[in-house]
């Protein structure tokens, strides 16, 4: 096996260990971030998830990006990542000179040079995407996409998770209140 399937397996174990704990979603998000961009060697990673109206992507977890950068604006969801939005992985050799980049600019003041996009899918519906940006140009290969892929939909599950875990807490507050509101 290869060093780059062993960091593979490493890091998807590691993913799934986490997203197996009790950690809260952000902390999550943000460790699969950090976790995607080591196994990768990239300069940083990000999930971005839609927004309710499905027009936008809000960056939910960074990991290498400058707050600058994460801040240079509306991620539109038309404009940015549309491929990956319909459930396609998206590889960009040039941020720079692409015309799917919605911010060309500000990539190269960051130091962008690739970028890969690959939805975060929760039952066939896409939720998001985890975006890989490296510093140098970078032809990502079929096992990096499954990589990417796979992690995504441990994110996926771990957000549902979540919104699962607070609706039962809910629930059950709901419950003990009033079956004994003396408590």
């Amino acid at each position: 096996m290869g060093q780059t399937q062993t960091s593979y397996y490493q890091s998807l174990y590691e993913a799934a260990a986490i997203v197996n704990s009790a950690r809260a979603p952000e902390t999550v998000l943000h460790s699969i971030a950090e976790n995607v961009a080591k196994a990768l060697g990239a300069k940083g990673c990000s999930v971005m998830l839609l927004t309710p109206d499905r027009r936008l992507l809000i960056h939910a977890a960074t990991h290498g990006l400058s707050e600058h950068y994460i801040r240079k604006g509306l991620v539109s969801a038309d404009k940015s990542s549309a491929e990956a939005l319909m459930g396609q992985p998206v590889a960009i050799l040039d941020a720079i000179t692409d015309k799917r980049i919605q911010y060309p600019k500000e990539a190269r003041e960051e130091g962008i040079v690739s970028m890969l996009s690959v939805p975060v899918l929760l039952r066939s519906e896409v939720i998001g995407v985890i975006r890989v940006y490296t510093s140098e140009a970078r032809q990502f290969t079929d096992e990096d996409i499954h990589f990417v892929g796979a992690v995504a939909n441990l994110g996926a599950i771990a957000l549902e998770n979540a919104r699962l875990y607070e609706s039962l807490q809910r629930d059950y507050n709901a419950l003990k209140h009033y079956y004994f509101p003396f408590l």
